[in-house]
């Protein structure tokens, strides 16, 4: 049955949804630059280099994680905009090893949003929350045009035992935990190009947190973790390259895609992220040929995106089995060199 809730389309609201809304990167870097990092010997990760999240030591055993994520909507159903949403803030504590306590919402809604598209999007938030180990204990809500929703969230990671970007060395092997294209096919289906199923699909990969990814990684001491979203695979590929002082090569037969992702590629569908992305990381990347709709794919903006993951390549194999036990998604995109920069080879 038709209700008021159902009847309002969100991504009528909003002019760029999803982690495609995020400012842009090389932008951030200028802002960044400005800062003067505080010094305090406890906190490990700050803007000195700028991580996932922030992290701040307690004890010898324990330290706690802090990240905040929010967005403009990028569905209409309210259910899957927030849980992907909660999924994208969550993500973040994974990758850097964590694992998730306590979140807080940061909402802003048109004051005549119906109440009830509100609370289904709260609830589908907290039920994702709830699966990740963590706990929804409140929040903050202000009035907006454009609806915007995400979290705050603390977890607690060993001291010892933070994942960073930092880290990758020559000999590492590179994998994925989610493939590419959510921004691709979301412009797609909002085009015509793309069907329901496809839509279906790429919801699904959004709505998966990193909480059994990372748990199957944890044993293998990866060397270098952060999760691919608006800024794209080779976005992050060159912050790892950059912070690790390493060079990133990208396999182009490897790279992933969701179903759907490079039919809209070919078929010229950029979405609102990909110049700011270009303007970030092209500069730093290699493509060596590569064609239009592989280049795309790479700078496509994700949202919720998985694990790019370096480990010692003789590592891989036994990386490859336990997550193909677990039933989890893998795939092996590259390898770390000595040099700097990104290839796609």
């Amino acid at each position: 049955m038709e209700t008021a809730a159902t009847r309002v389309k969100l991504t009528d609201l909003t002019a760029c949804g999803g982690c495609a809304a995020k400012y842009p990167a090389a932008g951030l870097e200028r802002l960044l630059a400005g800062l003067v990092p505080p010094e305090a010997e406890d906190l490990l990760v700050g803007l000195s280099p700028a991580d996932d999240a922030a992290v701040y030591r307690l004890d010898d055993d324990r330290a706690i994680v802090f990240t905040l994520d929010f967005f403009p909507p990028l569905v209409d159903d309210a259910g899957d905009y927030g849980a992907i949403a909660a999924t994208n803030a969550l993500n973040d504590v994974f990758a850097m090893g964590g694992q998730p306590l306590v979140a807080l919402s940061i909402a802003a809604f048109p004051e005549d949003l119906p109440v009830e598209l509100i609370a289904e999007l709260f609830a589908a938030a907290d039920t994702q929350v709830r699966a990740a180990g963590a706990l929804l204990a409140g929040g903050h809500t202000i009035r907006d045009e454009e609806p915007k929703y995400g979290l705050a969230v603390v977890g607690t990671v060993h001291p010892d035992g933070i994942w960073s970007k930092a880290g990758a060395r020559p000999g590492d092997a590179l994998f994925l935990t989610k493939p590419l294209g959510t921004g691709l096919v979301l412009t797609g289906v909002k085009d015509g190009l793309l069907d329901a199923r496809a839509l279906e699909r790429a919801i699904a990969l959004m709505r998966t947190l990193n909480r059994a990814s990372a748990d199957v990684l944890r044993p293998f001491l990866p060397s270098a973790v952060t999760d691919v979203t608006g800024f794209g695979l080779f976005g992050h590929a060159h912050e790892v390259a950059d912070r690790s002082g390493v060079r990133i090569r990208l396999e182009a037969d490897r790279l992933p895609a969701l179903d759907g992702a490079r039919e809209a590629a070919r078929a010229g569908i950029r979405t609102g992220g990909d110049r700011r992305n270009r303007e970030f990381a092209g500069p730093h990347l290699a493509l060596d040929g590569a064609d239009d709709a592989l280049v795309a794919l790479g700078y496509d903006p994700q949202t919720a995106g998985g694990l790019l993951v370096a480990l010692p390549a003789d590592k891989g194999p036994a990386l490859e089995a336990e997550f193909e036990r677990a039933g989890l998604f893998l795939a092996r995109v590259g390898s770390v060199e000595t040099g700097s920069g990104v290839a796609l080879a």
